[in-house]
C-alpha cells in the first residue's frame, strides 16, 4: 500500500513531457503563415532562405527566452499583458495589446481572403461570396465553444500531419535537384532580394502569447526554455522540408505569376499543380492547404474571440458571445471584401506589429526586469537568465526595429523586390 501511494506520488510530481511542450509551441508556429514562405523567398531561394530562417529562428527563440526571464520574478498565471504594465506602464501595454490584436486581425483578414480564392478555384463561386460563406459557416465554431474547436483542432492536426508527410514524402521523390539548388540564385544580386523574406520567416515563428502557459504548466523555467527550443527546432525542421519540397519542384521563373498575384495560396497551388506529374499528388498538397488555412482560421479567431470577450466584459451567454463573434469576425471579413491585398502584403502588414511585441518589447521588459533586479539587489547567479548580457537584447530589439523598417521600406518600393 505504502509502495503505491510512494509511486502515485512520484508520478504526480514528475515535470511534464518536454516533447509534449515543444509540440504545443511547434503547433502554434506552424500554420498557414507557411505557405508564404515559398513565394517570399523566391528571390534568395533555397540556401538564401533557409539561412535567413535559422537565423530568424535563433532570435525568436532568445526573445521568448527573454519573456521567460522576466516572468520568473512574478507569481504564476502572471499574463504578459500583466506584465508589461507593471513593468512599461499601461500607455504601452495598451499599444502592446492593440497590436497582438491587429495580428491576430489581419491574420484572419488573410485568411478569409485565401479561403475565397481557393473555393472559387475549386467551385467556381465568386471570391467575395466564398469568403463569407467560409466566415459564417467555420466562425460559427468559435461561436459555439471551446469545446468545440479544440475536437476540430484535433481532426485538423491529424489531418494536417498525414496529409502534409504524404505530401512532401511526394514532393521530395520529384525534387529535381538542378531546380532545387538554382547556381543563377548564388550570384551576389540576389541577396538583395532577403530583405522581402524576413518579414515572412518572423510570423513562421509567432508563439510568445504562449510563453506564460508554458512557465505556468512547467513550474520551471528552463524546463519551459526547453520546450521553446525543442518547439522553434520543430517548426524549423517542418519549414526546410516544405521549402525544399517546392523549390525542388517548382521552377524559380513559376514564381512571376505567383508573386503578381500577391502571392496568394490558390496561385501557388495553381502552378505546383501543373508541374506535378500526379493529380493525386497536387490533391494532397491541395488538401494539406486548405486544411492549414482552416487550422489557423479558427485558432487564430478563437484566440481574437477571448481576448475580445475579456477587453469588452462580454459574458457567454448566446448574446454575449454574438457581440464578441461580430466584433471579431465581420471587420476582417469587411476588409477581405473591400480591399483584397495579397496573401504576403497581410502577412507583412502582420510581422510589423508582430516585431513590436515579439522582440522589441520583450528586450525591453528584460532591460527593466534586470535594472530592478540590480536596484533591490537580487542576485541573478543562480537563477534563471538568458546569456549575452545587453548585448542579445541590442540584437534581438534591432531585429524587431528592422522587421518594420524593411516593411516602410516595401511599401515605397525602396528595397528591391524579386517579381519573377
Amino acid at each position: 500500500m505504502d509502495s503505491t501511494k510512494q509511486v502515485m506520488d512520484t508520478e504526480t510530481t514528475q515535470p511534464p513531457s518536454i516533447i509534449g511542450g515543444a509540440c504545443i509551441v511547434a503547433c502554434i508556429c506552424v500554420g498557414a503563415g507557411m505557405l508564404g514562405l515559398p513565394a517570399a523567398g523566391a528571390g534568395v531561394w533555397t540556401i538564401g532562405a533557409l539561412i535567413a530562417l535559422v537565423f530568424t529562428m535563433l532570435i525568436m527563440t532568445t526573445s521568448g527566452c527573454l519573456l521567460l526571464e522576466v516572468l520568473r520574478d512574478y507569481p504564476y498565471r502572471s499574463s504578459f499583458s500583466s506584465i508589461t504594465k507593471d513593468l512599461l506602464g499601461k500607455e504601452i501595454n495598451l499599444f502592446n495589446n492593440l497590436m497582438i490584436y491587429f495580428v491576430g486581425g489581419i491574420l484572419l483578414y488573410a485568411y478569409i481572403t485565401s479561403s475565397g480564392l481557393i473555393l472559387n478555384e475549386y467551385f467556381g463561386i465568386s471570391p467575395q461570396l466564398a469568403s463569407i460563406l467560409f466566415v459564417l459557416v467555420f466562425s460559427g465554431l468559435v461561436w459555439h465553444s471551446t469545446k468545440m474547436v479544440d475536437r476540430i483542432s484535433i481532426v485538423l492536426m491529424l489531418f494536417m500531419i498525414i496529409s502534409f508527410s504524404f505530401g512532401t514524402v511526394g514532393l521530395l521523390f520529384n525534387v529535381n535537384l538542378v531546380t532545387l539548388f538554382d547556381a543563377d540564385h548564388l550570384k551576389f544580386e540576389y541577396v538583395q532580394y532577403v530583405w522581402v523574406f524576413f518579414p515572412i520567416a518572423l510570423t513562421a515563428f509567432g508563439y510568445h502569447h504562449s510563453v506564460s502557459t508554458l512557465r505556468d504548466y512547467y513550474r520551471e523555467e528552463r524546463l519551459a526554455q526547453k520546450a521553446i527550443i525543442g518547439g522553434t527546432l520543430i517548426a524549423l525542421f517542418t519549414y526546410t522540408v516544405w521549402l525544399m519540397s517546392v523549390y525542388g519542384n517548382l521552377p524559380r521563373l513559376n514564381f512571376g505569376p505567383i508573386i503578381a498575384e500577391g502571392g496568394n495560396v490558390d496561385a501557388l497551388l495553381t502552378n505546383l499543380k501543373a508541374v506535378l506529374p500526379e493529380e493525386t499528388l497536387s490533391n494532397v498538397i491541395s488538401s494539406f492547404s486548405a486544411a492549414a488555412i482552416l487550422s489557423s482560421f479558427i485558432g487564430v479567431g478563437l484566440g481574437v474571440f477571448d481576448f475580445l470577450a475579456d477587453l469588452f466584459k462580454f459574458d457567454s451567454t448566446s448574446k454575449g458571445r454574438t457581440k464578441t463573434w461580430a466584433i471579431t469576425f465581420i471587420p476582417p471579413l469587411v476588409f477581405s471584401l473591400l480591399f483584397p491585398f495579397g496573401f504576403l502584403a497581410a502577412i507583412g502588414y502582420a510581422a510589423s506589429a508582430a516585431a513590436i511585441w515579439a522582440c522589441i518589447i520583450p528586450a525591453f521588459l528584460a532591460k527593466e526586469a534586470r535594472f530592478k533586479r540590480l536596484s533591490d539587489g537580487v542576485q541573478d547567479k543562480l537563477s534563471y537568465k538568458v546569456p549575452g548580457g545587453d548585448w542579445v537584447l541590442v540584437g534581438v530589439f534591432c531585429y524587431g526595429v528592422t522587421i518594420i523598417l524593411i516593411n516602410i521600406l516595401v511599401f515605397f518600393d525602396v528595397v528591391p523586390s524579386y517579381l519573377g
